[in-house]
């Protein structure tokens, strides 16, 4: 643990490592994937009637939770993406915690529940999401937590 100089005197650094195992045992009670997504374009299947899209890469699979990021949920962008006429989709904000030995996320990765914990919700299973940004890091973070946007449609595969 290192020191820090404040007012003239030593002090010592503020360690969260010991709230770690205590906050992941009591949060990150479900299962989480996150996956690149495959390379190419969709494919039509006449059998199904749906697109198959190509398959994704797991780049984590472990404890994690998903949950609202606040305030209400969804909204509309009022503002188009660079070189989009149109406003982006609705936005439905959202944030993944993962331990801090998992990966750091990366934009556009599709995140997913796997499974839940007993008596979780088994709603969020099958849903996916796709992180915002890279997942986030902090000096004295004791969680990672990732931004996401809910996905209006699912890209099977990862």
């Amino acid at each position: 643990m290192g020191a820090i100089c404040w007012g003239g005197g030593l002090m010592a650094g503020l360690d969260l490592s010991a709230l770690v195992p205590m906050v992941e045992g009591m949060i990150l009670l479900d299962t989480l994937r996150f996956s690149r997504p495959g390379t190419g374009q969709p494919v039509f299947n006449d059998a199904t009637g749906e697109y198959d899209y190509p398959v994704a890469q797991t780049v984590y699979e472990g404890p994690g939770a998903v949950q609202a990021a606040g305030g209400a949920l969804g909204g509309v962008s009022v503002v188009p993406l660079p070189n989009l006429p149109w406003t982006d989709e609705t936005r439905s904000p959202y944030r993944a915690l993962t331990p801090l030995s998992a990966p750091v996320a990366e934009r556009d990765m599709i995140v997913s529940v796997v499974a839940v914990h007993p008596g979780g919700d088994t709603a969020l299973i099958g849903r996916q999401w796709r992180a915002q940004d890279p997942g986030g890091a902090g000096t004295l973070g004791v969680v990672r937590i990732t931004a996401l946007d809910q996905m209006q449609q699912n890209q099977d595969g990862a």
